[in-house]
């Protein structure tokens, strides 16, 4: 067989499924706590969810995520996989062979998942956190004042994904799908470094390099809703540290890692038992 095999692709689909289901009330928190206002801490904010939206307030903007991530987590988890093993079959010169893979091999492979990620993810990330934000009181998000988060406007801004996507297009353009873009680059590329390097255990470590760049995606994505305060990266930065200080940067931190765990867990268990049991009936079935 050659380099590019769909197995992957098939794995990272059921992962990326499972991965959404189980971190996705956490996101809503941390989105909250990192673009928001008058949520406080974690267990603050998932009281103010829960109170004020119940439990369908943790799982808002999530559908279409699962309908994408499949997709998604598909296409970077062969990305990564097909590309390591192309390096390292063209590193050797033998296309039929499986020639071990070296670091340099594993953090190309990375690099370019994280760029394929952005390209693909972008869009679904801004979808989603824009329906995640619209609970956010109009002069609170816009205004920045400090007063507690409140009920949500009676007419959304946005009445689901398509909608949401047609309003963006429509007033913003093509690009503005694509708001926040620069910011994930400088998250998920060196994020996906430490992702696969290995899988679970350095999870908690990529999202402390990535948190600060999170918090700048996270506002700029959800810079639109109403108003934009925000002109780019830079502003972004400069406007929260001036703001809030260094401390911001770090928010939301701890709900990442909490849920970073099952996460990565439920992703690459149903990822490898997946692959498993696509690769054995190959064996099977084969002479």
């Amino acid at each position: 067989m050659g380099s590019f095999q769909l197995e992957d692709f098939a794995a990272g689909w059921i992962g990326g499924a499972a991965s959404v289901i189980v971190g996705h009330p956490l996101d809503t928190v941390k989105t909250r706590l990192q673009a928001g206002v008058g949520y406080g801490n974690t267990l603050s904010c998932i009281r103010v969810v829960y109170r004020r939206e119940s439990m369908f307030g943790f799982f808002k903007g999530m559908s279409f995520p699962l309908a994408s991530i499949a997709v998604y987590n598909s296409v970077v988890f062969g990305v990564f996989s097909n590309t390591q093993r192309f390096l390292s079959q063209h590193r050797c010169g033998e296309p039929e062979a499986s020639p071990p893979r070296t670091l340099s091999d594993l953090l190309l492979a990375s690099m370019v998942a994280g760029v394929v990620s952005v390209g693909l993810g972008g869009p679904v990330d801004l979808i989603k956190i824009r329906l995640q934000m619209q609970t956010q009181p109009f002069r609170d998000a816009n205004l920045g004042l400090k007063s507690r988060a409140v009920a949500p406007a009676e007419q959304p801004a946005y009445q689901g994904p398509v909608h949401c996507i047609t309003t963006i297009v429509r007033n913003e353009g093509l690009a503005g799908l694509y708001r926040g873009a620069s910011a994930m680059l400088l998250r998920d590329v060196p994020g996906y470094c430490l992702y696969f390097i290995p899988y679970v255990f350095l999870r908690a470590i990529s999202w402390g390099t990535a948190t600060p760049m999170d918090v700048v995606k996270s506002r700029l994505q959800a810079d639109g809703v109403y108003l934009n305060k925000y002109k780019g990266v830079l502003d972004c930065i400069s406007q929260s540290y001036q703001k809030e200080g260094l401390k911001v940067f770090f928010r939301g931190i701890t709900v990442n890692a909490v849920r970073g765990f099952p996460m990565s867990a439920a992703m690459f268990l149903g990822y490898e038992l997946s692959l498993q049991a696509i690769r054995g009936d190959h064996a099977v079935t084969s002479p």
